[in-house]
């Protein structure tokens, strides 16, 4: 072994003692975040407020990880990026959520122990793109997910790969990649002896470097291959490879590492990228690579091109002589391939450069962008090597390029499977589906048209290996012929929404942008159900593509909505007549281009809805409804930073409904600007605010013209702190209202329309109100989740909040409670307004045998100062008491639910009452009540509440009455 890597061995041994013997603060505080996270939720007032999710489910997210069960492949795991772990026992028809109590939603890996029935959870994704996020360490269940521990490595944010031992399950290995934005040491490959209690590092690189894969040999599994993948992002910058990417080998079940892909045939140097591994035996292994090494090009045909095309550098300095004698010909070809606005042709060019209207320079600076880094050339992309002797050699399986696999962003992919009966069989997972027969000299198309593209596992039945099991961004596919034809096995609400808005239709409607899966609209009152199937229409229906973003909907007419995709590529659609026009603002000669984030910001005005706003790094506005733009600032950002992602861009855009003019930009910088004079002058007003945050969100207030609120975000730093400000002073002043939240980053706030104290918050992993404008906040967690929110909006008709989530579709809450609720006397017992019921002879009957009789049910909320035991009574207007029963109650708000039902007591003293009323048994022996006023009351801890309870005569039997009454007239 040459001596530079024997001293990298004899290091990497120092460290690995060195962090064994040193407490961790940064796992220590977020191991505190999630005391203080659960003990929130134990105290919430608010935790019982029913959400309901409002799908969609035909589009899903994020596939990560499978696990099959060995013994019977109809029942496995499926784990999402942002969505949890599910469960089937029937082959993918229906599945059932197990990680609903789990700590987060983000998810790396899954193993499973199906002989102890012990789920093993590597939170936080490894795909490093924009959107993955961290997670909290391992997460272990021994009760299919009824309950979950952290066992450890709370700092390791990305977690790859988990092998278990095949005998002990104490034993497991864990493969960790690490902060995505910044250096750890919490990163490579951890082993626990003891079910999790302790871990010991057994190989660490260095702390840009983590284990992307991790496999075992299946007939040897003290023989273990893991891959190490150095990658550095920042929000304007992504590496993706480096010198200290490569393959390492263990043959003491991962005790020990050696470097095995050194001068031997593997690619080496800073163009290593992601690797993917597939372990045939103990000598035989497959990678995947993805090399960001630059291709070669035929040297004299370079040259050839670069004589014959003009390039942007020719403008920089050329004199208006020389431009005027460029080649008319390739000076038009320039002009297209560099998209110049259409009135630029080459004579139109020459003339202006003759009269001196413009500067030769102009068309440099025009495709110029001084943020953005310059290309090398093509990368080679994906690439396949094999090792037949335990990876002392390695050889290319292929000639020439994998075309067309990876693209640019092969970081993202690089997994693989081979078939257990038939080495030579392999696949590979990329933007498309390929597979090779013959050990990946050559590779053929799998995809079918209901397989959605961008590729992330495949699994291969080892007894049955027709039986392909692909997880995908768009969910979940199954095929039994070898990727021939494959089914979908999407059921459950795992879209991953950026954004989302709505309508004021009747029923209202639902908008959002998807990550890798466009825009879609759906109906509020969605129920998840598989009649769409019979009936030929889902309910939600796509309106747009790419990765879908903000949209705008025209209050006049919401068939006229403002849809788009990543990078500010929005279209104006009709959705009645079909007509769309693509609306993105184009910068003229004389300037620069301009900078848009992944996430655009776009604002119709409520002044005006033919006024539209756009964020690229100045702020544009449209007078017309996108048709023609006019920049009203000056570059509103930091400036951005050198790198290949677009930054210093606007992320977020808020205009008062107070005045037209007065608006608010944050950028993805941390620069927070407004102008109270449509654009005239701008004022920076962050200036004492934390430096270099992400503004995710700035709104003006609705109920004060010089309010405002502020979010910054730290992920993309790896800063998880809650940043939200408030100021009542148009931003010239600011207070800090995160009091009580814990670690989480926040990415949207908005106001209660109805009550200005009141605030509903999105973090990454909760929802919030606060009652007291922000000096405390309390969770929503009702049904929900802990995944992140993206975005909140009110539909103030139905007095509904809806939530976009990231990972598990749209959640719906009713507000009248929290409105109705009174925060200075949480010591008393407050009732709150019931809904009236329209009465129906069908309660109690089942028109079928096989059918459970119709059951009413109303709610009876209420907000109770103490925990304890309920007393409810149902009585009449003469006070009668027709049915007690007693509940448990937390203290907070409380939502029992009520059948409608009085006892047989109840019946006959309000037959008593009320002479000319008799009240039969239904059909399912239960008396209920007729139509008429009531009254609930509700007693807990010596304090009693009363409110009203009106049962209305059914539409039918209205009906009936008012016609026998017109006919009594006649």
């Amino acid at each position: 072994m040459p001596i530079r890597f024997l001293l990298f061995f004899l290091s990497v041994s120092v460290l690995s003692s060195i962090y064994a013997q040193q407490p961790d603060s940064t796992s220590s505080s977020i191991s505190q975040s999630l005391i203080e996270k659960n003990e929130l939720i134990k105290n919430s007032l608010v935790k019982n407020i029913p959400f309901r999710n409002a799908g969609p489910t035909i589009m899903s997210g994020r596939v990560v990880d499978l696990e099959v069960n060995p013994e019977n492949s109809t029942e496995f795991y499926v784990a999402y990026a942002t969505g949890g772990v599910w469960h089937t026992t029937n082959n993918g028809i229906t599945f059932k959520s197990v990680f609903d109590k789990a700590p987060t939603q983000n998810v790396g890996d899954i193993a499973v122990n199906w002989r102890n029935k012990i789920i093993w959870v590597g939170t936080g994704e490894t795909i490093s793109s924009r959107s993955s996020y961290a997670g909290v360490g391992i997460l272990k269940s021994t009760d299919n997910g009824n309950s979950w521990t952290n066992v450890g490595l709370y700092d390791s944010h990305h977690i790859s790969d988990i092998i278990l031992d095949k005998n002990d399950p104490d034993v497991v290995l864990v493969a960790a990649l690490g902060h995505l934005y910044s250096q750890n040491e919490e990163r490579g490959i951890f082993k626990t002896v003891d079910g999790g209690k302790t871990w010991k590092k057994t190989l660490f690189i260095n702390s840009n470097t983590g284990i992307i894969n991790l496999g075992e040999a299946p007939e040897n599994p003290s023989v273990l291959y893991a891959a190490a993948w150095e990658r550095e992002r920042q929000a304007w910058d992504f590496k993706g490879s480096g010198e200290n990417s490569g393959i390492y080998k263990s043959t003491d079940a991962g005790d020990t590492w050696n470097l095995i892909t050194t001068g031997n045939g593997f690619p080496q140097g800073a163009g290593v990228g992601r690797i993917g591994l597939a372990v045939v035996n103990e000598n035989t292994i497959y990678a995947v690579h993805d090399n960001q090494n630059i291709r070669e090009t035929n040297k004299e045909e370079k040259a050839d091109k670069e004589a014959k095309d003009l390039k942007p550098k020719i403008f920089e300095n050329i004199s208006s002589l020389d431009f005027l004698a460029l080649n008319t010909e390739e000076l038009d070809d320039y002009l297209k391939a560099n998209r110049f606005p259409k009135q630029y042709d080459a004579a139109k060019a020459k003339e202006l450069v003759k009269k001196g209207q413009i500067k030769p320079s102009d068309f440099y600076l025009y495709t110029h962008d001084n943020t953005v880094s310059e290309s090398d050339g093509e990368v080679i992309g994906a690439e396949v090597f094999k090792s037949t002797d335990g990876g002392k050699t390695w050889n290319r399986t292929h000639e020439g390029y994998i075309e067309d696999f990876f693209y640019s962003y092969g970081y993202v992919f690089a997994e693989m499977d081979v078939n257990p009966q038939d080495e030579n069989e392999i696949y590979l997972v990329g933007v498309p589906l390929i597979k090779s027969v013959d050990g990946g000299k050559t590779f053929t198309y799998i995809d079918e048209p209901n397989v959605h593209a961008d590729h992330h596992i495949i699994w291969v039945d080892p007894k049955m290996p027709n039986h392909l099991i692909n997880g995908n961004d768009g969910g979940l596919n199954m095929s039994y012929d070898a990727g021939e034809s494959w089914s979908k096995l999407n059921s459950m609400p795992l879209a991953q929404f950026y954004a989302i808005n709505v309508d004021y239709e009747k029923p209202y409607n639902i908008y959002g942008g998807l990550q890798d899966n466009g825009t879609w609209k759906g109906p509020h009152n969605y129920e998840y159900s598989k009649d769409y199937e019979a009936e030929g229409q889902y309910p939600f229906k796509r309106v747009g593509g790419g990765d879908g973003m903000q949209v705008q909907i025209d209050r006049r007419d919401s068939d006229v909505i403002y849809v788009g995709s990543q990078f500010g590529f929005y279209n104006r659609l009709n959705l009645k007549t079909g007509a769309r026009k693509f609306i993105k603002p184009s910068h003229d000669l004389g300037e620069s281009p301009y900078r848009f984030n992944w996430e655009t910001p776009i604002l119709l005005s409520s002044h005006n809805q033919d006024i539209l706003y756009m964020g690229g790094n100045k702020l544009m506005r449209s007078m017309n409804q996108g048709d023609d733009w006019t920049a009203i600032s000056p570059d509103l950002t930091a400036g951005g930073k050198l790198g290949n992602v677009p930054f210093g861009t606007l992320a977020t855009i808020s205009e008062s409904v107070f005045q037209f003019g007065l608006i608010y930009t944050g950028s993805d910088d941390g620069v927070i600007q407004v102008t109270q004079d449509a654009g005239g002058s701008w004022d920076i007003i962050s200036g004492n605010l934390p430096q270099n945050l992400w503004v995710s969100t700035v709104i003006a207030s609705i109920h004060n013209k010089s309010r405002v609120y502020a979010v910054l975000n730290g992920y993309r730093n790896d800063d998880f702190q809650p940043y939200v400000y408030k100021s009542d002073d148009y931003g010239q002043n600011w207070k800090d209202i995160s009091s009580n939240l814990p670690l989480s980053p926040i990415n949207v706030i908005v106001e209660d329309p109805k009550k200005e104290n009141i605030l509903y918050l999105g973090t990454d992993d909760a929802s919030y109100v606060s009652f007291d404008n922000g000096d405390r906040w309390e969770v929503l967690d009702g049904s929900m989740p802990n995944v992140a929110v993206h975005d909140l909006v009110i539909q103030t008709e139905a007095n509904d909040l809806i939530v976009g989530t990231h990972g598990r579709s749209i959640y719906i809450a009713n507000l009248n409670e929290i409105q109705e609720f009174d925060s200075s006397k949480t010591n008393e017992l407050q009732l709150f307004d019931m809904e009236t019921v329209d009465f129906s002879t069908n309660w109690g009957r089942s028109w079928s045998a096989w059918r459970a009789a119709s059951t009413p049910e109303t709610k009876i909320t209420f907000f109770s100062p103490v925990a304890g035991e309920a007393k409810v009574e149902v009585i009449s207007t003469n006070g009668k008491t027709l049915k007690t029963w007693k509940d448990t109650v937390d203290k907070g708000f409380n939502y029992l639910q009520y059948d409608l039902s009085i006892s047989e007591s109840g019946k006959n003293l309000l037959e008593k009452e009320r002479k000319d009323l008799k009240i039969t048994k239904s059909q399912n022996e239960t008396f209920y009540l007729p139509p008429g006023a009531y009254s609930i009351q509700v007693e807990v801890n010596g304090k009693s509440a009363k409110t009203a309870l009106e049962i209305k005569e059914g539409s039918r039997r209205r009906d009936r009455a008012e016609r026998a009454e017109q006919e009594q007239k006649d």
